[in-house]
């Protein structure tokens, strides 16, 4: 059993009170190794922002809030406190919050911008149960109400904290907020093994520098936009994370070209869920990430059928095959043969002297959001829901997209020692074109080559 799964128990037994201290858990090995390289300068946060079209009541939501953390209690948990010694660090599952998790902020002008900068700057501390903190705004141009979700991804995933909310919701609003069915794929073809592929030990390339912010202008800076989710013919052997991905290569591709970089091979990071959503969903950091490579000469736009059938093959071999969430070498380092604090020094040493083969960039596509997220009849269901993942150097740039009420919402995410506010809009535009382009792949394959460029 994974520390992941180990069943949540937080030291109490029932109305009767505490029977022992809380019961505590170690760190599974992607909590440990995001603990190892914590920085302040770029805090490892994941914000999701839910817009609803109604207003809600905030002592009502606190309660749903509080209830829904009680239904999933592995999320109410902090870091406990060891010696200088100690060879885990570990959860403790606590019976209640340490701190109030919702809060409301006062209303202003820029309130929007204002919660989605503490996102990005922010972290929950992990010292504190739970380590999420649930903001409720107002939106006065489209007069509903945004909450902001920020989780520290050391304990935390999106999906997981997603699947909390969803419980809140159903409690609010006395509706149900099940899961939807996931779409229905064809299970019985076996999986194609990805060939031709680039060298995994080639050094992938960088997303080039574009202005950076001053240096006093530290973290994660973030753009917002919604867009149609993209056509594709019946039939089709891709699919929409397909054609996200060949998107996001060919915008880093031209952003590169335009910046004078050397053409190397590309190689993306894809968060793989294979979690059930309902309410016995594992709640923690429950992904396992694969790469997706690409060579130069591949991301060509104009026979955007090929690079959509090889993109296919490589994704649908990555999901298939059996592996652990860091890879192998991650268990290596967490095995708790000397003192934690030896081994973080160890992790985070390496992490440096690797990072010239972190992947180019990180595609994180939540989906269809499974959950109706429907607070009732005033606030309503949520017909936006952005996610954003953290941006840290040397990747420097993510790209994260979820889909409701029929829109692609997309996050363009970056550090601010690698991009500015303009470039990020600059790359905003590339995707968006290239994410058009894929809609018409068989025209092009065919002979039909609409404009290249933006």
């Amino acid at each position: 059993m994974t520390a992941l799964d180990h069943p949540a128990r937080d030291g109490t037994d029932g109305p009767g009170g505490p029977v022992g201290p809380p019961a505590r858990i170690p760190f599974p090995v992607v909590d440990e190794v995001a603990r190892h390289c914590l920085q302040e300068e770029e805090p490892e946060t994941v914000h999701i922002e839910v817009h609803l079209p109604g207003h809600l009541d905030p002592d009502r939501l606190r309660a749903a809030f509080a209830g829904a953390l009680h239904r999933h209690p592995r999320i109410l948990m902090r870091e406990a406190a060891r010696p200088w010694y100690g060879r885990r660090y570990e959860w403790e599952l606590t019976p209640a919050a340490d701190v109030e998790a919702v809060l409301f902020p006062a209303p202003d002008r820029d309130a929007l911008k204002h919660a989605r900068d503490r996102a990005l700057r922010d972290a929950p501390p992990l010292s504190a149960a739970p380590p999420i903190r649930l903001e409720m705004v107002r939106d006065p141009a489209a007069d509903g109400t945004v909450l902001f979700l920020t989780i520290n991804h050391t304990a935390l995933d999106g999906p997981a904290c997603l699947r909390v909310l969803a419980t809140a919701a159903e409690l609010y609003g006395g509706r149900d907020n099940s899961p939807a069915a996931p779409p229905t794929r064809d299970t019985t073809a076996e999986a194609p093994r990805a060939t031709d592929t680039p060298s995994s030990w080639a050094p992938p390339a960088r997303v080039a520098h574009g202005t950076p912010e001053p240096p006093q202008h530290h973290g994660n800076g973030m753009l917002v936009t919604e867009l149609s989710v993209p056509r594709r013919p019946k039939g089709s052997p891709y699919t929409v994370n397909d054609q996200l991905m060949a998107a996001t290569a060919l915008m880093i591709a031209h952003w590169n070209r335009e910046h004078g970089a050397r053409p190397r091979p590309l190689r993306i990071t894809m968060p793989v869920d294979d979690r059930p959503r309902g309410t016995d969903m594992p709640i923690g950091n429950g992904t396992r990430l694969v790469e997706v490579p690409f060579a130069p000469e591949e991301l060509d736009a104009s026979d955007m059928a090929a690079l959509l059938r090889r993109t296919a093959d490589r994704t649908r071999a990555l999901k298939a095959q059996p592996r652990p969430q860091l890879g192998r070498g991650a268990s290596l380092l967490t095995a708790p043969v000397v003192p934690v604090a030896w081994r973080a020094a160890f992790t985070r040493g390496l992490r440096r002297a690797a990072g010239p083969w972190t992947s180019t960039t990180l595609l994180s596509n939540i989906g269809r959001v499974p959950y109706a997220l429907d607070f009732g009849e005033e606030a309503g269901r949520a017909h936006a829901v952005w996610f954003s993942a953290p941006a840290r150097m040397p990747r420097g740039l993510t790209v994260t997209t979820a889909a409701t009420a029929g829109r692609l919402h997309v996050a363009l995410r970056w550090s601010r020692a690698l991009l500015s506010h303009g470039d990020g809009s600059h790359l905003r535009d590339l995707f968006e074109h290239y994410l058009h382009a894929t809609e018409h792949a068989t025209e092009r394959h065919s002979g039909r080559h609409p404009e290249s460029t933006p």
